[in-house]
């Protein structure tokens, strides 16, 4: 069973941030019930405090279960919660009536002024505040705020209370909803901002996949359109001579044969091209794109005197691995090393970040790696390492005659 840690460490950033967001939010009932509750330990009745508290108690679940369903109504997950709202609203403005309205009528005595008071003005701002999470303009937050400032003043004036003290009252109460409003707008607004980064992320790396598929289909449209054109016209020309009794026909068929072979080595070449992979390149790449996303990079470039085939099949190791940081966990530290032991290359590319998440156990980039490495007579292993890290490890072997070209020392 993992522990607290292991459960923030498996979800992604946003998702941290948006935890992080719901507990600060239901904390506030926390601070709610400790604000208002503290002038109840004052030369009051013991019924009143009593009663008191289970008003400031049963507010604060309110405002909780109403936080918690307009959260995700501003992250698209429920239709706007309606009926919370309301209730929210009724819920408030009836236990801070009825606060006013015991204090005046009821049998209390003095000294309790100040407890009422709180409570009064407590339960109109929290309820205000927390009430604008349900609405998204400004306009409307503002007309909240100032409609539950006015509306603390207002009532109070007919349960007894002077002019000057309603009209602080509303002062204090539009300065605290007005506070928690403006924390509300600006938590929506972080989590909208992060979820839109991460989305963003997402768009680039499959834009980059597109580019590349584009660029792949661009260069065999140059090297197939003009080839396929020759062959069409030659094959028709033939055709017409063949027809005639032509013996040019021949000629025309034999140069159509020509064209044909010279395309098969043209389109051999773009995708050899295409499937060979710098290692040396690719290192400098993969540095450069973890650093722009955050990710701190440390790579060994050892790449001098490696055969061109064990540094193409290891680019494409390592194109792979990037892409798998990149797409995969919330990495924040990358480790590329290579080195050449006991007749083999070895290079591993290991990060941390990755609880919780499947880091590419069975995805078919990591088969295809391992059939590009097959071919070399390598070898891929990865798996987790510890309780938030990933390593990939890739070996191909170096045969004496590879050894002896490349001038590679073991």
């Amino acid at each position: 069973m993992r522990g607290p840690r292991g459960w923030w460490r498996g979800k992604s950033r946003p998702q941290q941030v948006e935890t992080y967001t719901r507990w600060s939010f239901y904390f506030f009932s926390v601070v709610e019930i400790t604000g208002m509750s503290g002038p109840l330990s004052g030369k009051i009745p013991p019924w009143l405090a009593g009663w008191l508290l289970a008003m400031i108690v049963g507010h604060a679940v309110v405002t909780t279960v109403t936080s918690a369903k307009a959260l995700d109504w501003t992250r698209g997950r429920r239709a706007r919660p309606v009926r919370a709202l309301w209730a929210l609203g009724t819920v408030t403005v009836v236990l801070a009536v009825t606060v006013l309205a015991v204090h005046q009528y009821g049998p209390v005595g003095r000294g309790t002024g100040q407890a009422v008071g709180t409570v009064y003005g407590g339960l109109m701002s929290w309820g205000g505040g927390l009430l604008t999470l349900g609405f998204r303009g400004r306009r409307q937050m503002l007309a909240i705020v100032s409609g539950f400032a006015i509306g603390a003043g207002v009532l109070s004036l007919p349960l007894g209370a002077a002019w000057p003290i309603a009209v602080v009252t509303a002062f204090l109460v539009f300065l605290s909803a007005g506070f928690l409003a403006v924390t509300c707008l600006f938590s929506v607004w972080l989590l909208d901002s992060v979820y839109e980064l991460d989305e963003a992320r997402e768009t680039r790396a499959r834009l980059a996949v597109a580019e590349e598929r584009l660029r792949f289909g661009r260069d065999l449209h140059d090297v197939l359109g003009r080839n396929l054109s020759v062959i069409s016209l030659k094959s028709e020309l033939a055709v017409q001579l063949a027809r005639r009794g032509r013996p040019e026909a021949v000629e025309q068929m034999i140069e159509v044969q020509r064209v044909a072979q010279e395309s098969q080595r043209e389109v051999r070449a773009v995708v050899r091209g295409y499937r060979e992979a710098d290692l040396g390149a690719e290192l400098v790449g993969a540095q450069g794109v973890l650093a722009a996303a955050g990710i701190d990079c440390e790579v060994g470039d050892r790449t001098a005197g490696l055969p061109a085939e064990v540094q193409s099949v290891l680019g494409w190791v390592v194109r792979e691995a990037t892409t798998n940081v990149l797409r995969h966990g919330d990495a924040r530290r990358c480790e590329v090393g290579l080195r050449v032991r006991e007749r083999r290359v070895v290079l591993t590319v290991e990060n941390d970040g990755v609880a919780g998440t499947p880091h590419g156990g069975g995805g078919s980039g990591l088969a295809g790696l391992r059939e590009r490495l097959a071919a070399v007579g390598g070898t891929l292993r990865a798996g987790r390492v510890g309780e938030d890290r990933f390593r990939l490890a890739a070996e191909v072997p170096l045969t004496q005659e590879t050894r002896e070209v490349s001038g590679v020392t073991l």
